[in-house]
């Protein structure tokens, strides 16, 4: 296999490009809009392989195998491409507001330290004394010190520029309609402007994914969730970490910016910020974090989540067609499970067996 052709050039398919590239393929990444235009860039960052991760098991493992990658994947993709990622080695704080949701925070706790990893449990003075903007109502907090964040936008202009630096080509303004093969075996994408060849396909297409038409079956299909944030300034920066809550969360970063977010919207490709949502997202920040009351108002975006509909992402080669993968649906964490997934497709292409197990996310 010499030519990959990538379906989507967010951070999935930039993140798999840059991989083949280091391992001598030739890639073209075709994308119906910008390199990283759609969900890479509404996302806020959060790295959060335990804030976000519902309970143990396969996916929980892919979460926890690609935090770890982060610290070295930035100082690489800074290195090559020159853009800072701002990666922030924050940790995350799980703020439960009610004695309900301090016995959920609890429950959670307790089987992740079981699993052995780390987390703190905190009462209302001691998360207080870590995050002082917390509001007084709450009844404490977990703590996950490993967990961190980034910035989305950055991540994704530094993957565009390590791929065009390393060969990668991209076009851009194509729309994808159908996927190519002959006996069982992929042969290119059918585009708006014609049949592309290659020896392998990759599907990142985001929200996307599924609407492909002459797709094998797959596990899952994936739709669009629609996700709502805002964005305030605050000067001087008044927050240290990522709240977490049982309604919403947000992220600081170290300039003075907040993110808030996010609503979770089942309409289809709408990606329109409304009032409803607006105020969901407010009343919750405030709630939280008082102090965010009188930050400046900044920008409003909604990005579309690729929902899959079985919970799990969509992650390695079709057992229909040959030479097609899928890397796609990772649905809240796509950002968190970028090293990861740029690694096992790459890994998978060359018919090498990946880091982590799988087999519970195959197409």
């Amino acid at each position: 296999m010499d030519k990959v052709c990538i379906i989507g050039a967010g951070v999935m398919g930039t993140a798999i490009a840059h991989r083949l590239l280091q391992r001598g393929f030739g890639v073209t990444l075709l994308e119906k809009s910008l390199p990283g235009a759609e969900s890479s860039a509404a996302a806020a960052g959060i790295l959060g392989a335990q804030s976000e991760v519902s309970g143990s098991g396969p996916f929980l493992e892919l979460c926890l195998a690609s935090r770890a990658m982060f610290p070295d994947y930035v100082r690489e993709l800074e290195h090559d491409s020159g853009v800072g990622i701002d990666f922030e080695d924050s940790g995350v704080l799980e703020v439960a507001l009610t004695p309900a949701e301090g016995r959920l925070a609890a429950g959670r706790a307790q089987w992740m330290l079981e699993r052995g990893l780390d987390v703190e449990i905190l009462d209302r003075e001691q998360a207080r004394a870590l995050e002082p903007g917390l509001t007084e109502r709450m009844v404490g907090a977990n703590y996950y010190p490993r967990d961190c964040q980034l910035d989305p936008p950055r991540l994704a202009s530094a993957l565009a520029a390590t791929v065009q630096r390393l060969g990668g080509v991209f076009r851009s303004g194509l729309q994808v309609l159908a996927m190519e093969s002959h006996q069982g075996k992929v042969t290119g994408v059918r585009t708006s402007s014609g049949v592309i060849h290659a020896d392998g396909v990759v599907v990142a297409g985001g929200a996307w994914s599924t609407s492909i038409a002459q797709l094998p079956p797959t596990r899952t299909t994936i739709k669009p969730m629609s996700g709502q944030i805002i964005q305030v300034v605050t000067r001087p920066a008044s927050l240290r970490h990522v709240l977490y809550g049982y309604q919403g969360y947000i992220v600081p970063r170290r300039d003075g910016r907040v993110l808030m977010g996010s609503t979770l919207e089942d309409r289809g490709f709408d990606k329109a910020v409304t009032l409803d949502g607006i105020h969901r997202i407010t009343s919750m920040a405030r709630e939280m974090a008082p102090l965010l009351g009188e930050a400046r108002l900044g920008a409003t975006w909604s990005g579309l989540r690729p929902a899959p509909a079985d919970g799990l992402p969509l992650l390695g080669e079709s057992s229909h067609v040959s030479g097609l993968f899928f890397a796609t649906g990772h649905y809240r964490n796509g950002i968190l499970l970028t090293p990861i997934t740029g690694r096992v497709i790459a890994d998978l292409v060359e018919n090498k067996s990946p880091p982590v197990a799988i087999d519970a996310f195959l197409p």
